[in-house]
């Protein structure tokens, strides 16, 4: 009669500990597949916005008190040499959508992005875009101006203005991060967005209290 080896709780703890790790690694994969991978790797430096692994989560908001600050500057696509950053738009909701005209989901989004800025560019909500991996500029300032899109983007092929977001999916593309008015993480969207989707969580963000005026 064979023995069945048993396996030690240090074993089960392991292994199940193992399996955690793949389902995590297989939810992130799944949200590359949703988009456009950039397969590309960044480092990370400066002020960090500590992104926490969603574990298959699209969506991800941040209560008042847990919400992180983030700026974020790069050059302007339309006027090389000139710097465009977060701190251009103080006291503003700022939509930063992250995007490429090589990618599908991104072109089927601007539009839906221009909806909302049009909707609330007057009650303090900023839409800026970060184009990544578009390695001549003609291609993206065609693409915005085809499609009628007046929000500034940054032209940041390598995507080192992504460099203070520790941990976030940067291969992940399109993705957007709502800031609120104190230019603090308030919401992750890792998906392509209708203006349904964001038009909401803008108008609550705007209507918050900000507090640095008080």
């Amino acid at each position: 009669m064979t023995r069945r080896r048993r396996e030690s709780p240090a074993g089960r703890v392991a292994s199940a500990g193992m399996g955690r790790r793949a389902a995590a690694l297989a939810a992130v994969a799944l949200l590359v597949l949703t988009g456009c991978s950039t397969g590309d790797d960044a480092v990370v430096a400066g002020s960090q916005f500590n992104f926490v692994a969603p574990e298959g989560k699209t969506t991800i908001r941040y209560d008042s008190a847990d919400r992180q600050s983030l700026e974020i500057s790069g050059e302007d696509l339309f006027n090389e040499g000139e710097t465009i950053s977060t701190a251009d738009y103080e006291g503003k909701v700022v939509v930063i959508n992250i995007w490429g005209q090589w990618c599908g989901p991104c072109r089927r989004e601007a539009p839906e992005l221009q909806q909302v800025y049009d909707k609330t560019k007057d009650d303090g909500v900023q839409v800026l875009g970060i184009d990544v991996r578009d390695h001549s500029r003609a291609a993206p300032q065609d693409f915005m101006r085809d499609r009628g899109l007046t929000y500034p983007s940054i032209y940041d092929p390598p995507g080192r203005s992504l460099l203070p977001l520790k941990g976030y999916p940067r291969n992940i593309v399109p993705s957007t991060i709502v800031l609120d008015k104190q230019h603090r993480v308030a919401v992750v969207f890792l998906k392509e967005l209708l203006a349904e989707d964001l038009l909401p969580v803008v108008r609550r963000l705007a209507d918050e209290p900000d507090a640095r005026r008080r």
